[in-house]
């Protein structure tokens, strides 16, 4: 972990309530897709960890949705101020496993990680697979995006007004993978667990205090023992999660 002040590049609103960020400095503290950073915001008290979309040699990028005051805060940024960051947070996905043809799931802000994490697994020279659910259509983002990476795309939304009727767990069983990485709310998580049948990590998204583990206000139980989601987390192999 490193404290750094980044500038802001562009603060982009993507739909109604999502916004993509691009921060410029010294990111070198990121050594992995799915790890994330903490935000200082001023007028408040707590940091605001967002995980990280994409990621340059002096630039990150993250995709976040207003679901406060805190994210509301952070829309109303512009190019050219400072933010306080802590950089570097969280353990990340491991890419060791993943097999030729691994699938992502991701769900609403659970989507922006597997984008860093799709475009390293292509680099090796993996089939990828992609399944992104949403809401409804006007919720899509980086849909595009995806699609330039992916082997196979699918997309979901719970009103079926684009691409399958439901929600991520239907289509699972339907695509061919060899390993499994997902990230999105909990609800979200417990329902690819059973629909799936091989190993995977899953990325959780849980309120941090601290977001580098020294509150301890993350914890979860899993089969070795207590885990804060922010130091030995986010990502937790699936075998060993506890719901």
């Amino acid at each position: 972990m490193q404290q750094r002040i980044l500038k802001i590049v562009e603060n982009k609103k993507l739909s109604d309530d999502i916004y993509r960020m691009r921060l410029a400095g010294d990111v070198s503290a990121v050594t992995a897709p799915g790890q994330f950073i903490n935000i200082k915001l001023k007028g408040f008290f707590l940091r605001r960890p967002i995980s990280i979309c994409d990621l340059e040699e002096d630039e990150l990028t993250i995709i976040y949705k207003i679901m406060g005051r805190g994210t509301a805060k952070l829309s109303e940024y512009e190019a050219g101020e400072e933010l306080d960051v802590l950089v570097g947070l969280g353990n990340g996905y491991s890419l060791s496993e993943s097999g030729e043809e691994p699938l992502l799931v991701g769900g609403g802000v659970g989507i922006p990680p597997l984008y860093l994490l799709a475009k390293r697994l292509v680099s090796e020279g993996k089939k990828v697979k992609v399944l992104l659910g949403f809401n409804k259509a006007e919720d899509m983002f980086y849909v595009e995006e995806f699609s330039k990476l992916a082997d196979e795309l699918v997309i979901t939304t719970a009103d079926g007004s684009y691409g399958i009727k439901g929600f991520v767990d239907k289509p699972i069983a339907g695509i061919k993978h060899s390993y499994i990485y997902t990230c999105g709310p909990e609800a979200m998580l417990k329902s690819v667990y059973a629909a799936s049948s091989g190993s995977g990590q899953f990325s959780f998204e849980e309120r941090m205090g601290c977001g580098f583990g020294a509150c301890m206000g993350c914890s979860c139980k899993t089969l070795t023992g207590n885990k804060r989601i922010c130091k030995e987390g986010p990502v937790m192999r699936k075998e060993e999660i506890l719901w």
